[in-house]
């Protein structure tokens, strides 16, 4: 099959949503769809031992919440899908929006009854500032919840969105009956009985029939016309091109865990969602139908199999055909690879693959190569843009519990901070490490997955930090600079690239020492170069 119609045929979205909103179960109804699992995992009972497909690390299972980002991939009507699906949490919000560097669309979760959450609204920012085109799935429609001309009201003033409704409820809770899908023109009816299997909906074209009460009753119908009439009086048609750009943004309802209204989710998804898209580098726009091969590395997940400690360099394809045992440029180490497994995903099952396209997610075994942020390519110079590096709130010492261990433990946190879950720096006067990480949940992952996949144990002790900042002095060599790590001795530390940071206690300070040393210029993130 020639590149053009393997790139046309492929699509790579995420979906995002704040936690609890059911993205993770939504997830694996479009795996079921999709005909790559039989059952679905009954995500939140800790009765059946199935968590979610998608959650595959221990931590997550017992938790119940998505700690990292997982790639799933799917073949559905002649189409090749790729799910990432992101962490919810807030803590994990950098994971997240590393990977929306990755994806050509998102699917929002919107839960019925909280609506839009603070999350939700941070995320759908980076993706409107992005201009990712955005599909909305108000979800948990068997339950009681918000009007739904109140939610669509919401959706567009607190995310800015201009929504059209491609799909509409029928009652809602207890009066739930079905959804009118005005993308096809169709009824489906609602039965709850199905959690684990799919349900088919009964078609239905012409909502002014008199068969229409006969299968909802008079009340429902009655409300159904009315409701459609506003819908067609208040929102605009859907514009594929639109909402391609970002300036539209269609609307279903349903409900995930009852796998209903997630068919017609993921069959309007695969007829209007965009294929691969071009990406921007610092150098030039990079088109997908390009030959040569280009890529970059926006995740990186240590021990993806306990068993044997491998560590996997996630790469979106962005252009050309990435082929098994072809040497390949990584332009940061100017140094040539070439990859004898290349992995394809399922969850944590893996394949190895011959071939991969733009659009693909590529899982590539690494030995400490690669960082976040890498780019391959055939030969050419290229940087990717925006893969964004998050300044670290909270500070806490760490120290090893366990002396036998001091080698699993340097390893596993040396690990655990390539993949850019938390940062380590280490103090200039003592030798000591301090890990800062966005949300202080990392620390409880970081000594999770220390104990369990490297047999270290950590604990930690506070420290007074209030932000780390990167040192870049306009002459190293001059008396100001001198003085300033003569007098802050006791605040400097190293980062894991060697990079000088002065780890300061307030705001005060750092304000004090921008006035006072001005060639000692001060970054809040350290990639300033």
């Amino acid at each position: 099959m020639p590149l053009t119609k393997e790139i046309a045929r492929r699509r790579t979205f995420g979906i995002v949503s704040h936690p609890d909103a059911g993205k993770t179960t939504l997830t694996e109804k479009l795996l079921l769809f999709g005909g790559a699992i039989q059952e679905a995992g009954a995500v939140k009972s800790n009765k059946i031992k199935k968590g979610a497909t998608s959650d595959f690390m221990e931590i997550e299972r017992q938790r119940g919440i998505s700690v990292a980002t997982s790639v799933l991939a799917f073949e559905y009507h002649g189409k090749k899908i790729n799910i990432l699906d992101t962490p919810g949490h807030k803590d994990f919000a950098e994971d997240t929006f590393r990977t929306l560097t990755a994806v050509d669309s998102v699917i929002v979760v919107i839960d019925v009854a909280k609506g839009v959450e603070e999350q939700t609204e941070k995320l759908v920012q980076v993706c409107r500032m992005r201009q990712i085109p955005i599909i909305v799935f108000i979800n948990k429609l068997d339950r009681e919840g918000k009007d739904a001309f109140d939610l669509l009201d919401e959706v567009e003033q607190k995310l800015g969105l201009r929504v059209v409704p491609l799909s509409f409820p029928i009652g809602m809770g207890y009066e739930f009956k079905g959804i009118y899908n005005i993308w096809e023109q169709k009824l489906n009816l609602y039965s709850g009985e199905n959690k684990q299997k799919i349900s088919k909906g009964i078609e239905f074209n012409d909502i002014q029939s008199p068969e229409l009460e006969k299968k909802i009753g008079e009340k429902s119908a009655q409300t159904l016309r009315e409701e459609m009439e506003l819908v067609t009086e208040i929102y605009p048609t859907f514009d594929r091109q639109s909402y391609l750009e970002g300036r539209l943004q269609p609307v279903f309802f349903g409900s995930a865990l009852n796998n209903f209204g997630v068919k017609e989710l993921l069959d309007c998804f695969i007829e209007i969602a965009p294929a691969p898209l071009a990406k921007m580098s610092d150098e030039r726009l990079v088109k997908p139908e390009e030959d040569k091969v280009t890529g970059f590395v926006f995740k990186i997940h240590a021990n993806m199999d306990p068993n044997h400690r491998n560590r996997l360099a996630f790469v979106k394809i962005v252009s050309g055909v990435f082929t098994r045992n072809v040497p390949y440029l990584h332009v940061r180490l100017d140094k040539r690879f070439k990859f004898s497994s290349p992995n394809t995903f399922f969850a944590e099952k893996k394949e190895i693959i011959e071939k991969s396209y733009p659009g693909d997610i590529v899982g590539l075994p690494d030995t400490g190569n690669f960082k976040i942020g890498d780019t391959l390519t055939e030969g050419e110079i290229l940087n990717f843009k925006g893969i964004p590096s998050f300044s670290p709130e909270h500070f806490r010492y760490i120290n090893n519990a366990d002396p036998m261990k001091s080698k699993q433990m340097a390893k596993g946190v040396d690990q655990l901070m390539d993949e850019g879950v938390a940062q380590l720096f280490t103090m200039e006067s003592n030798g000591r490490k301090i890990i800062g990480t966005v949300g202080a949940l990392q620390y409880e992952v970081i000594q999770y997955r220390l104990e369990h996949e490297y047999g270290a144990k950590c604990t930690y002790e506070n420290i007074n930090v209030h932000k780390a900042c990167w040192v870049d002095p306009e002459n190293p060599n001059n008396e100001e600079y001198k003085e300033f790590v003569r007098i802050k001795q006791r605040y400097l530390a190293r980062d894991k690239q060697g990079q000088l940071v002065f780890l300061a206690d307030s705001a005060f300070s750092i304000q004090m020492s921008q006035q006072k040393y001005p060639t000692v210029r001060l970054h809040f993130t350290s990639e300033f170069k």
